[in-house]
């Protein structure tokens, strides 16, 4: 059998596919939810990331001073695991840095996302009351 006779087979085969985007699924994940921001959250995984941050930036550096003067000792004296050594070093200082960034950056983003969102709410707030205002002016 050709591979087009096979792919023509199942192809025949195939349950319809179709598209329908003039509606979203009621239920779980589905409806017309509005988008909620709980702020206690937003705080804690903030705090979370700013608390591993800075144990990450006093914990995860107390080896490299003496990782990197071993690394430098064992290749003056002609071993081929310094060599190994210096780079598990420069590794590890890398991807330190990866890390302390990304939680650096988590935090600021979640501390900004909630001050913005309670500015949105006050914002908010403040235009329906006006609006409530008017109404009662006319």
């Amino acid at each position: 059998m050709s591979f087009d006779q096979e792919w023509a087979m199942a192809r025949g085969a195939s349950a319809p596919v179709g598209t329908r985007l003039n509606q979203v699924t009621a239920g779980p994940g589905g409806g017309n939810a509005d988008l909620s921001v709980d702020q206690d959250r937003l705080g804690a995984i903030g705090s979370a990331a700013y608390v591993l941050h800075g144990r990450l930036a006093k914990d995860g550096d107390h080896a490299r001073t003496q990782t990197a003067e071993a690394a430098t000792g064992l290749k003056a004296n002609g071993f081929r695991t310094g060599a190994a050594m210096a780079e598990v070093h420069d590794t590890w200082s890398s991807q330190l840095r990866t890390l302390l960034d990304a939680c650096a950056n988590i935090s600021n983003h979640l501390d900004y996302s909630a001050a913005s969102h309670a500015r949105e709410e006050a914002d908010i707030k403040a235009a329906l009351a006006t609006s409530k205002i008017n109404e009662y002016l006319k």
